[in-house]
Formats: C-alpha cells, sequence, structure tokens
C-alpha cells in the first residue's frame, strides 16, 4: 500500500509523527478512491492522536516555502495547502448528538473512536503514515470488503447513525449514485425510516448533496433512491408529483417520472454542465399542473412549457439554487424546450429558425442538445426519425447564423433613433415600429443591414403619418 502514497506530503507527515512521537494516518475519501483506483479530489484528511493543529504548523515548517496554516481553534482543525492538495489535521476525536442538532458535542478520542463516527465503512478505512508502519490498512470495519461488494453501509447501528446526521442519508445515496453501489439493505430501511429528520438540516446542505447526485455520471441511479426512501417527497414533492400514469378510454400518457429520468441520463452522457441537466429535471415540471385528458384526441399537456419556467423562480428559491443567470438559463430551456421539436416535426422554414435563433440566443445549442435528449420513446424508428430532423434543423440553425447574424441579436434601429428621426417623445407609437422592424428581419422580409432597416423604419413612419424631421 505504501507505493501507493507517492505523495511528497505523506513523507514529511510520516518524519513528523516520528519527531513528535505523535501517530498520524490518512483517513476517508483518498483512501476509498485510492482503493477504487478512482481519481480523487485534491483534498487529503489527516488524523493525528494529539493536536491536529500544532502538528500542522510543523507539518508547514517542514516543507519547502512558506506556506501558511489556516486553523480553526473552536474545532481542532487546521489545513494547509501544498502542490495544488488541501491537507486538513484533526486530533482523534469521539462524538455525541443532541436529538434537534445535527452538530455533535466533541471530545479527545483514539483512532477507534474516530473511526466509529465516520459515516460508512468505506470511509473509516485509515492508512499508517507512521515510519514503521507506514501504508499499513487500519480499517475495524471491513471496509475494503464493502468496496469489492460494492455497498455502501454504516459502521453503526443505522439508525443510530442517520438520526444523528440526517445529512448522511443523501450522502449514502450520493455516493450510492457516484460509484454506481448499493445500499446495505439495512442501511436502506432506516433511511426510509428516518428521512423525516432531514428537518433539522439547512436546505443548503440538502441542496449541495442533490447537486452531487444531479452531477454524477447516472443522475438517475440517486434519483430512484431518494424517491424510494420518501426523501424526495420531503425535498422536491413536485418532481415526485411527475410519477404515474393514467388510462382514460384505453388510452394512457407515459409516467413523466421515468421520462424526466430518462432525459437527465442522455444529458448527462453528454454533458456535465449542471444547470443543463437541472433544465432536463424541470423541462416537464408544470405537466401534472396541466394534464387533461381530450375524448377524441387523448391526454394533452398544453402550455407545461410556459407554466414550468413560470414555476422555475419559486423551485429554485425553495432549493436555495441561486436566483441569478443560471435560474434565468433553466428558465429559457424549459420555456423553449418544445421549440426544435415543433420544428424537427414540420417543415423546418428560414423564419422559425430565425425566431429559434433570436429567443435561444448563445444558449441554442444546449437547447437542442435538451431536445434531443427528450427523444426517449421505444420507437426505434420514431427515434431515429427525430433524431435526423434534428440533423437538418441544426444545419439549419448554422446556415441562418451565417447568413442573419441573429444569435444574440439586437435590432440595427434604436427606439432613439426612431423618435429622433420623427421628432417623437417615448410612445406606443415607437415601440410599434421598432416590433414592425424586428417582425420583417425574423420573416426575411428585409436583411439584417440597417440601412434596409432604417428605410423600413421610414416607410412604417410614414404609414403612420409620423413626418420626419431628421435626414
Amino acid at each position: 500500500m505504501n507505493t501507493h502514497l507517492n505523495n511528497p506530503v505523506f513523507e514529511v507527515i510520516s518524519t513528523v509523527s516520528q519527531d513528535l512521537d505523535q501517530p498520524a494516518f490518512v483517513i476517508g475519501g483518498f483512501v476509498r478512491d485510492l482503493l477504487l483506483k478512482r481519481d480523487h479530489k485534491q483534498d487529503i484528511d489527516i488524523v493525528v492522536l494529539g493536536s491536529g493543529i500544532d502538528f500542522a504548523h510543523a507539518v508547514a515548517s517542514h516543507l519547502k516555502g512558506d506556506i501558511p496554516v489556516k486553523f480553526f481553534k473552536n474545532f481542532g482543525t487546521a489545513m494547509l495547502s501544498y502542490k495544488g492538495w488541501k491537507v486538513e489535521f484533526v486530533g482523534a476525536r469521539k462524538e455525541s448528538y443532541r436529538n434537534t442538532s445535527r452538530k455533535p458535542v466533541v471530545e479527545d478520542g483514539t483512532l477507534e473512536d474516530d473511526q466509529n463516527r465516520r459515516d460508512f465503512t468505506i470511509n473509516a478505512m485509515a492508512l499508517d503514515l507512521r515510519p514503521d508502519s507506514f501504508g499499513n490498512l487500519v480499517d475495524p470495519f471491513h471496509g475494503i470488503e464493502d468496496l469489492e461488494r460494492k455497498l455502501i453501509r454504516t459502521p453503526l447501528d443505522p439508525d443510530i447513525t442517520f438520526s444523528d446526521d440526517p445529512l448522511r442519508m443523501m450522502r449514502a445515496i450520493r455516493f450510492a449514485a457516484q460509484l454506481d453501489f448499493s445500499i446495505d439493505p439495512e442501511c436502506y430501511k432506516a433511511i426510509a425510516r428516518n428521512a423525516a429528520r432531514l428537518e433539522i438540516v439547512s436546505p443548503e446542505r440538502i441542496t449541495d448533496e442533490l447537486n452531487m447526485i444531479v452531477s454524477s455520471e447516472k443522475p438517475s441511479r440517486g434519483f430512484i433512491l431518494l424517491e424510494e426512501t420518501g426523501i424526495l417527497q420531503l425535498i422536491f414533492p413536485e418532481m415526485v408529483d411527475l410519477k404515474g400514469s393514467e388510462i382514460v378510454d384505453g388510452r394512457g400518457h407515459k409516467d413523466n417520472f421515468f421520462h424526466t429520468l430518462a432525459v437527465l441520463d442522455n444529458v448527462a452522457a453528454v454533458s456535465d454542465d449542471l444547470w443543463l441537466r437541472w433544465a432536463a429535471i424541470l423541462h416537464d415540471i408544470a405537466k401534472p399542473l396541466t394534464k387533461k385528458f381530450v375524448p377524441g384526441i387523448g391526454w394533452t399537456f398544453h402550455a407545461h412549457d410556459y407554466k414550468g419556467a413560470k414555476m422555475l423562480p419559486r423551485i429554485f428559491r425553495k432549493l436555495r439554487l441561486p436566483m441569478n443567470e443560471k435560474m434565468k438559463y433553466v428558465e429559457k430551456m424549459v420555456l423553449l424546450h418544445l421549440r426544435p421539436i415543433a420544428l424537427a416535426e414540420d417543415i423546418v422554414t428560414d423564419s422559425a429558425v430565425r425566431r429559434l435563433l433570436f429567443d435561444a440566443g448563445d444558449d441554442v445549442d444546449d437547447l437542442m442538445t435538451l431536445c434531443e435528449a427528450d427523444i426517449t420513446s421505444k420507437n426505434p424508428q420514431k427515434v431515429k426519425k427525430y433524431l435526423s430532423n434534428f440533423i437538418i434543423v441544426r444545419q439549419k440553425l448554422k446556415e441562418i447564423e451565417e447568413k442573419d447574424r441573429l444569435r444574440n441579436w439586437q435590432p440595427p434601429i434604436s427606439g432613439d433613433l426612431i423618435m429622433k428621426t420623427f421628432g417623437i417623445s417615448p410612445s406606443k407609437e415607437v415601440g410599434i415600429i421598432k416590433d414592425a422592424i424586428r417582425e420583417a428581419i425574423l420573416e426575411g422580409e428585409i436583411p439584417n443591414e440597417f440601412e434596409a432597416a432604417r428605410e423600413f423604419m421610414i416607410r412604417q413612419g410614414e404609414k403612420a403619418g409620423l413626418n420626419r424631421v431628421l435626414e
């Protein structure tokens, strides 16, 4: 194992451990990912028997360069950065919890105490950094066997583990999603029993874990576990409302929960963009509100794109997602997600493509990715037809963009120029002329050029009985 501890910081920690006669161990995610041969974060957690702060200062003094140590006396932790790695030091400790808070009462403890307080067996493994036993694995809960079995399991009674710190339930599901592991059956049952305890966890921490699930390679794994254990109903009921299908007069509709997960996985297969993935999650979020059975036609979800976009600010606010341009981006994706599908179903006209470019702007490529992901039919011929048509739509977008330069386009005639030309104040007439110029360009009646737009403006003004005062 010691051949894998090739980061030079471990040699320094080993030396300091001997000098101070203070045992030190690397523990947690670094060890787990090392054993999985998985790319790990640039974080190393070191547990020492004694003062983590004093130990960190000693390590910093041995490293080359003037390396600052950040320390938090109240928590007994210290952190330094070395060659892109963040190394955190903490004294071994044991914890006890109160029923109303996930913040523990902390006391000094042994390595065994520290491993007992860890969330899962695969995160409780430690590697000894003392010179005489460098690289030896300390694994009291058989975490290495759980790695081989691809199993998420708590070191102690899962009911106590999850009741003490309910966020660990979200972490269990997040690790299952990220690593493609199963959750131990007893842990799984304990999550379902203790789900309501999440009410003592801040929404921000819950959403941090949710975003890591969304960012995983196949996010549907995590969302299925969240739904099955009852957590999703507590934190994101609008998504649970998508679940189920209904049959009337022999006509049914697809289960929009599982359709949404399929779209999300399709997007995740081609894009790491968190907010495009959120657009996949939310693109049909208003279908339960808009669902209607029309005799002779079947199920309709009229205006679910528009109503879904209207729901976005409330959902983002509740989930503590950013109320900024990220929300606006997802809102736009939800609002426009049917437009390329409509183009793919019909003859693709230049004016329709111009309008899509105008409305989507720089996000048009992401919108096309979302729409391609939205084709989840079990009919391979239908899928082939749609995807072939999307190739035509993409080509049209490219051609129109090169010809008319409409991405993030602003009409060439400003309201200020209209007012100066006709000697008028801000008024309804200014807006009417601006809209007419925009429509003429989008319909292809005039080119997207200043002179052509100016001449059109003059004609529109004359039609409205306005006289030019400025040449």
